[in-house]
């Protein structure tokens, strides 16, 4: 355990020190937290632990679920928030659910209604243990004092082990305030599940190395697994050494270095074309840490439809789920890899399949519109990889077109710098995950890229950020639209608007004629005067000639910073896959 003990190990202490102490003890020393009646208790024994835990107050529980999440994805160590009772604990479930999406180590905390009550419909008492039971890795209702360190042992543990996921713990009032001797080393009672971690069998590796001898046009598909198993570097080597060209998944980011020569960025709906179109005509596919999601595959039926298909994933429960595999491999990843980097021998000859690639490359890379007069959202996105692909920056997203461009126009080169809601694709997650990840690392540069629709879910977070000293950067890319559903409006509804425009409701746009919104609209809300609220900084632009100076202004500003861009709404993410279709609707234009 890393710390030494903040309180007497063998006198009485109380529920609500023992769990405190337990945090401590595992090594926690960020937790972000909204207090209320249940979980009083819970912060003043986190007012006695103060010179070892930083307390963060999120100006919403939501908003503290998702920073915990950016401090776990940018540290690979589990993020801890903590909610009362009622709505403080519904008010994570959506970040608990985003959480067991995406296979990040999160740990929530509620505070819980007295024993002796719950089950009467007592004030503010809800029952989260059976709301989030389908979307955490674990769960627990402590209803004895003496379980508390035990459960928090068995929590950490749960949480960072095998696939990584979110776990809750929901502490009734007067366990908070029960004593007991506590047992921090109390054996964990976790029947059925697996301590160790699986590893694959020689001949399953063997047989791997086999099949990437013989392939003639073989693609690795990285997801989020290579990522949160620390297996990077062994992927490199791998690449390295066989020359078999990668493409990755919106949670593989950075998993493999994007501006490689063997790289074929993102995948999938809306992945390159060449990257769909090497997959499609791959003979050997090598899926590491992944799910086929239906973002990736299309139709499955079709997927990587002339390829065996190999799948390396420590789920088991993930293995024939969607995809059948040829080889299936229930493994450790970075074992597994380690080990096919002692024995493998390259392809004997990717020169034609190479080519080929090269070829797609250069018919059909991500491209805009150079020529537009203002500032197109990829332009803006390009011009500020290119200001600080040399700084070691921290990009977080909130969720809708701003996220596709940025996954597509910034070439990620390291692990944990790209911060995003993927499975759930739960929009308001950019702010508050910037700031988690501020927190994990009080030096670096954390840039929030968001749309307006995406930012006003957790705007209340600009206080957090001001009053926290979380300098965060955001650039809002704000086209007055729910861009992302405008663009399927467009695409199958025959542009029929929805109520997908944020803007007043007696501009014609509103009742869909199609207007759209010129330099000279004003936008709402005026996010610049609301951000300086807050006591942020804040600049907005419109035409191209001031983007690059405007980024350099945020990227020097010592405070917490928005620049708002405004952007067309009628600009849509290219290229697409219809959901469901195959690589043969690729849509281009």
């Amino acid at each position: 355990m890393a710390a030494a003990p903040s309180v007497p190990q063998n006198a009485p202490t109380s529920g609500a020190d023992i769990l405190v102490q337990s945090l401590v003890n595992h090594g926690v020393d960020k937790v972000f937290a909204y207090p209320g009646g249940a979980s009083i208790p819970l912060h003043q024994a986190l007012t006695r632990f103060r010179d070892r835990v930083r307390v963060i107050l999120p100006r919403h529980e939501q908003g503290g679920g998702f920073a915990a999440q950016g401090y776990a994805r940018s540290t690979g160590r589990i993020g801890v928030c903590m909610a009362t009772s009622g709505p403080g604990a519904t008010n994570l479930v959506t970040p608990l659910t985003d959480a067991k999406l995406d296979s990040v180590p999160l740990l929530a905390i509620t505070g819980q209604v007295g024993s002796q009550v719950i089950g009467t419909d007592a004030f503010q008492e809800t029952p989260i243990v059976e709301v989030v039971r389908s979307v955490t890795k674990h769960h627990y209702l402590v209803t004895n004092v003496e379980d508390v360190a035990r459960i928090m042992r068995e929590a950490f543990h749960v949480a960072a082990t095998g696939r990584p996921g979110p776990v809750l713990i929901d502490v009734p009032k007067n366990i908070s305030f029960q004593q007991c001797v506590p047992d921090y080393n109390a054996p964990m009672r976790l029947p059925g599940y697996k301590a160790i971690q699986e590893q694959a069998k020689p001949e399953e590796i063997e047989k791997l190395a086999e099949w990437i001898r013989a392939a003639k046009r073989p693609v690795i598909y990285a997801g989020g697994g290579v990522v949160s198993s620390g297996a990077t570097e062994e992927l490199h080597r791998l690449v390295e050494k066989t020359g078999i060209p990668v493409t990755m998944t919106m949670m593989g980011l950075g998993g493999f270095p994007g501006d490689h020569p063997l790289s074929l960025d993102m995948l999938g709906m809306h992945g390159s074309v060449y990257a769909n179109y090497a997959v499609d005509n791959a003979d050997l596919l090598i899926g590491l840490g992944v799910r086929f999601d239906d973002r990736v595959t299309g139709k499955v039926s079709e997927f990587a439809g002339r390829a065996k298909v190999v799948h390396v994933e420590i789920d088991p429960s993930e293995i024939n789920k969607i995809k059948h595999a040829d080889l299936a491999i229930c493994s450790d990843l970075k074992y597994v890899l380690a080990e096919l980097n002692r024995i493998i021998q390259p392809p004997e000859d990717l020169v034609e399949w190479h080519r080929k690639i090269a070829v797609w490359k250069r018919e059909d890379p991500f491209r805009y519109n150079l020529d537009y007069p203002g500032i197109l959202p990829q332009h803006a996105i390009h011009e500020l990889y290119r200001l600080t692909k040399d700084r070691d920056a921290y990009i977080v997203t909130g969720v809708g077109q701003h996220q596709m461009w940025t996954a597509q126009y910034y070439k990620f080169r390291r692990p944990r710098r790209w911060i995003s809601s993927s499975g759930l694709a739960t929009m308001g997650f950019g702010l508050p995950a910037a700031l988690g990840v501020r927190a994990a690392h009080p030096d670096a540069l954390v840039i929030d890229v968001d749309g307006d629709g995406s930012l006003l879910m957790n705007i209340q977070e600009f206080a957090t950020a001001y009053c926290e000293k979380l300098p965060v950067k955001v650039m809002l890319l704000n086209n007055m639209h729910l861009g992302m559903v405008v663009q399927w409006e467009d695409r199958f509804h025959a542009a029929n608007r929805g109520h997908t425009y944020l803007g007043p409701i007696d501009h014609p746009e509103a009742i869909g004629q199609g207007i759209g919104v010129t330099p000279q609209d004003r936008y709402y809300p005026d996010f610049i005067t609301v951000a300086k609220g807050f006591g942020w900084r804040g600049r907005s632009v419109v035409e191209k000639k001031d983007l690059a100076p405007a980024l350099k202004e945020m990227l020097a500003a010592e405070e917490p910073y928005l620049l708002q861009v405004q952007v067309p709404y009628q600009e849509h993410v290219l290229p697409m896959i219809p959901a469901g279709m195959t690589v043969r609707d690729l849509i281009k234009d």
